[in-house]
């Protein structure tokens, strides 16, 4: 170690200027330990909840680009985001077997329910699984963004649903129907939110099906947008914030305890 003495001032001038450098040296290197503590911890705490986000975000199905959900009869239900969605729908993944419903309002979704044609047939059996459809079917339209509490909801076979109206131009995402409809009138905007078997699930609120630390979702002016409700939702259920925004309906939204 090499000291350079200042031959023109004291011994005690230059031991005072050698104490303050160390001084100096040591507050340096305290604040420099002390800031790389801190990077380490907010490290340390980005990780963790980068692996947490990845660990609760579920791989998609083929079905996860739509709208979906199933009966309490584990059957399928499908609807369209918009309008591009309710076309491809209907033009790709609806069978002869499956039934169509769509709310009396116009920015609705296109909802499909695979296998369901055979409700409409079997009398009381399908009631439950019908009334399902079609509150899935309300919920998903523009009656949630206006904040209704209820709107009229038809469903009916594939055969009575065409892209093409003698004389008229039927627009993208719309559709002409032919034939008699059944109506669900007064149909209530609600879905059910809780843990299922794999993870969070969305229900009708009438859905039979049981969920563990269930909530009621509504439309609502007065309620939460949507980013917030997903924010909300996702501290409840320890998910990824974006799997929630996947399944929502848009516009605002009010949770109420389900007894």
């Amino acid at each position: 170690m090499r000291l350079t003495l200042f031959y023109n001032e004291s011994a005690n001038s230059n031991a005072a200027r050698y104490y303050e450098l160390a001084k100096e040296g040591r507050g340096k290197a305290d604040g420099l330990r002390r800031a790389m503590e801190e990077t380490a911890k907010e490290l340390d705490k980005a990780r963790k909840g980068r692996k947490k986000d990845v660990r609760r975000k579920r791989e998609k199905e083929w079905y996860g680009k739509f709208h979906f959900s199933f009966t309490s009869g584990g059957k399928l239900m499908l609807g369209g985001r918009n309008a591009q969605q309710n076309d491809l729908l209907f033009a790709k993944h609806t069978d002869d077997a499956d039934l169509f419903l769509h709310a009396d309002i116009q920015g609705a979704s296109a909802v499909v329910v695979k296998g369901g044609a055979e409700l409409l047939a079997s009398g009381g059996a399908g009631r439950q699984e019908l009334a399902e459809a079609a509150q899935f079917a309300a919920s998903f339209s523009k009656a949630w963004v206006n904040g209704n509490a209820s709107v009229d909801v038809y469903a009916v076979r594939k055969s009575q649903v065409s892209k093409h109206a003698a004389g008229g131009f039927v627009p993208s995402g719309a559709f002409a129907i032919g034939g008699e409809r059944t109506w669900f009138r007064d149909t209530r905007l609600a879905l059910r939110i809780g843990m299922g078997d794999k993870g969070i699930v969305l229900v009708p609120e009438v859905s039979a099906v049981k969920l563990q630390n269930p909530l009621v979702l509504v439309p609502s002016q007065a309620g939460k947008e949507k980013g917030a409700i997903a924010r909300s939702l996702s501290k409840r259920y320890g998910v990824h914030p974006d799997e929630l925004l996947e399944l929502l309906p848009n516009g605002r939204t009010k949770t109420l305890e389900k007894p």
